[in-house]
């Protein structure tokens, strides 16, 4: 089925940024109502049993499906399937080879973002028995194909109707691993990443060390690089080569989705017509919303969050290499304490939740003659992008220096230009910060930051007009595996 009744279709088009993030969906779907587009949609959420008011807490099931069809059921050109390495069009079932829970809190906060192995073992929901979690989609997906053309349905509606069997199957799966009762659905084909990447013109990423790998068709350099299209793809399909296997992948498509959602908010693509229009033309191929969603109820719930208040987690696993009988290895998870852990991830997130989370009146700044003292009500965070060790944690306690409260600091992808960012309301602040820094910093609105903030990005410009080292800087790594969290918030880099 195909909303094109403007609105509600067009605002529920930005939900594939909730691939990358839940937070680029609630700002998108505030700035781009001039656009028009169309997105296909599936009954596969039964909205009598969720959450239906966008101020209840929301749970989404996002998946990303290795299939050779577009959204609309068309088979996907041979030739660009070539160069994804992705095999004929007849190749493998629709597995799902990404499956992501988000938790969102009552009256917005910050997102949580589960990650579920591929090859978790679990019981499957509609009767199939115990297998890998991505084939619970595969197995009710083939099912109803068979039914549907015993009933002589073929064609691109076959394989409409047969994928809204699969997912409901997945939904009902995940819900009974996490004991979440999912109020949204999205899903994202295998072009998927291959499109969007290139609509936003290309997704930071970092590796420990560089990897090849002829299966996915990975080749990558260590270090920081930007990858898009067939070269994102197989960066987040890659497991063959990696220490860590499949739970290496599930990172690596954490960081990609992170660093997805901090281009899109920090890149400047809500403000570039093309790149939206790109983007659009890339989601309405590529992926499929439940039917019912009020996107822009929940753009609403969503417009104060931003990158940094997104964290990936992974869930607990056991036995990475557990044999089974009929398939193969695969990795050992306990309901139980899979449950027990996204519960007390979510009460973790919900205590540390700052009083930004909710809309609070301007921070009023000091603005006196002379006055240099800042606001304690007015939150600044610093983001280090010169290539200067350190740069970020020294210049955030000189700002707090000043009276303003110290956010975080971290290392984000080399820029030239400083700035200082701010949230609605904070200009003053924003301006007594840029000139206490000098060297001709700016300022710039982000209707992203939470309310409170403010945002110093220290460019190259800064690095050298205040004489500083020239040592590269620190950058965050993540482990495999274990408990680490993956936020939006500065470049990671992964096996």
């Amino acid at each position: 089925m195909h909303d094109r009744s403007g609105g509600r279709a067009l605002r529920a088009g930005k939900v594939v940024v909730a691939l990358g993030s839940v937070a680029v969906l609630g700002l998108a779907g505030l700035t781009w109502s001039q656009l028009e587009t169309g997105v296909t949609t599936a009954d596969v959420i039964d909205h009598g049993k969720a959450a239906t008011s966008p101020a209840d807490e929301q749970n989404i099931l996002l998946v990303g499906l290795d299939t050779r069809t577009d959204a609309e059921g068309n088979p996907l050109p041979q030739d660009l399937l070539d160069q994804l390495h992705a095999g004929g069009a007849s190749d493998g079932g629709d597995n799902t080879d990404t499956m992501i829970v988000v938790h969102i809190p009552a009256g917005g906060g910050g997102a949580t973002a589960f990650s579920i192995p591929r090859d978790s073992y679990v019981q499957l929901a509609g009767g199939f028995g115990k297998h890998k979690i991505n084939s619970a989609y595969t197995y009710a997906q083939v099912a109803a194909a068979n039914s549907l053309r015993a009933q002589g349905v073929s064609g691109a509606q076959l394989n409409v109707r047969a994928a809204q069997a699969g997912a409901k199957n997945a939904i009902e799966t995940v819900q009974q691993l996490t004991g979440l009762t999912f109020t949204h659905f999205a899903s994202v084909n295998l072009v998927g990443f291959y499109a969007i990447s290139q609509a936003i013109g290309g997704v930071p990423v970092c590796l420990k060390q560089a990897t090849r790998d002829p299966f996915s068709g990975a080749d990558f350099p260590a270090g920081p690089q930007t990858v898009s299209g067939k070269e994102a793809l197989s960066f987040v399909r890659q497991r063959h080569g990696l220490p860590g296997g499949d739970l290496d992948r599930v990172k690596r498509q954490q960081v990609f989705m992170a660093s997805l959602a901090r281009t899109v908010l920090s890149g400047g693509t809500l403000a570039d017509p093309t790149k939206l229009t790109t983007l659009i033309d890339a989601i309405k191929k590529t992926v499929t919303l439940d039917q019912g969603w009020d996107v822009l109820g929940f753009a609403q719930q969503m417009r104060n969050m931003s990158s940094g208040r997104i964290v990936f987690k992974t869930i607990p696993v056991g036995n990475v290499a557990l044999k089974t009988i009929g398939d193969g290895e695969a990795v050992e998870v306990n309901p139980q304490e899979v449950q027990s852990a996204i519960k007390t991830a979510i009460n973790a997130a919900g205590e540390a939740a700052p009083a930004s989370a909710t809309a609070s009146p301007p921070a009023q700044v000091n603005s006196g003659a002379g006055s240099r003292k800042g606001d304690p009500a007015v939150t600044v965070d610093v983001r280090n992008a010169s290539g200067a060790n350190g740069l970020a944690a020294s210049v955030s306690q000189s700002i707090a220096g000043l009276g303003f409260k110290a956010g975080s600091v971290a290392n984000t992808v080399t820029r030239r230009t400083s700035v200082v960012d701010y949230a609605t309301g904070e200009q003053a602040a924003a301006r007594q910060v840029a000139d206490y820094l000098g060297n001709g910093v700016g300022i710039a609105a982000d209707p992203s930051l939470a309310r409170g903030h403010v945002r110093v990005v220290l460019g190259t410009d800064y690095h050298a007009a205040a004489g500083t080292s020239g040592t590269a800087p620190a950058i965050q790594t993540a482990p495999p595996t274990g408990d680490a969290s993956i936020t939006a918030d500065g470049l990671a880099c992964v096996n």
